[in-house]
C-alpha cells in the first residue's frame, strides 16, 4: 500500500530529523483527574484498592491514591505524539525499561521530554527506520515520574 500523506495531518518528524541525541520538549502538558483514574483502572479491570478506594489509600504511605501506572505510561506516549510522530509512524513496535521513580497522584500534572537513543535504517523496508525513544516525565514538582523506552518504525521523508 503506497502512503498518501496529502490526506492525514503530518506533525510529527521523519526518520532524517531523528538523529541520535535529539531531544524533544513536548509542548502539551497533562492535569490527571481523579476521573481519569478511576475510570482507566476499571476499565482495565484493575480491582486495586490503592487506586480506587481513598479510605485504604489514606493508610499507605502514600496517604492517598495513586494514579495507575498503566495510565501514566499511556499519557507520556500520547504527550509525545504531536511533535514526534502524527503521521510518521508506522507502527510502534515495543514499550521496555518502563521505570515509575515517583508516583502520579489526581491533581498531578505531567510533562515530557524525549530522546532519540537509537536510529538505523530498516535492512527490509528501505523507506523506514527504526527509532528508540526514551520519553522522560516529570511533575509539577519536577519530579521524574516515569521513563519509557519506545521503538517505532518511522517513514523516512517522502520524496
Amino acid at each position: 500500500m503506497a502512503d498518501d500523506f496529502g490526506d492525514r495531518p503530518v506533525t510529527g518528524k521523519w526518520f532524517e530529523e531523528l538523529a541520535v541525541g535529539t531531544v524533544i520538549r513536548h509542548a502539551t502538558r497533562r492535569t490527571v483527574t481523579e476521573t481519569d483514574n478511576v475510570l482507566f483502572t476499571t476499565m482495565t479491570m484493575n480491582p486495586a484498592p490503592l487506586h480506587l478506594d481513598a479510605e485504604y489509600a489514606s493508610h499507605t504511605e502514600f496517604g492517598k491514591p495513586l494514579v495507575n501506572s498503566m495510565f501514566t505510561v499511556a499519557l507520556v506516549v500520547g504527550l509525545s505524539v504531536p511533535e514526534l510522530t502524527l503521521g510518521t509512524i508506522v507502527a510502534q513496535l515495543g514499550i521496555d525499561a518502563v521505570r515509575f521513580p515517583a508516583p502520579v497522584f489526581p491533581g498531578d500534572t505531567v510533562r515530557v521530554e524525549t530522546e532519540v537513543i537509537e536510529a538505523r535504517p530498516s535492512k527490509s523496508r528501505p523507506e523506514q527506520g527504526l527509532v528508540v525513544f526514551e520519553h522522560r516525565a516529570h511533575n509539577q514538582r519536577d519530579e521524574l515520574v516515569c521513563v519509557a523506552r519506545r521503538t517505532g518504525l518511522m517513514h523516512r521523508r517522502p520524496s
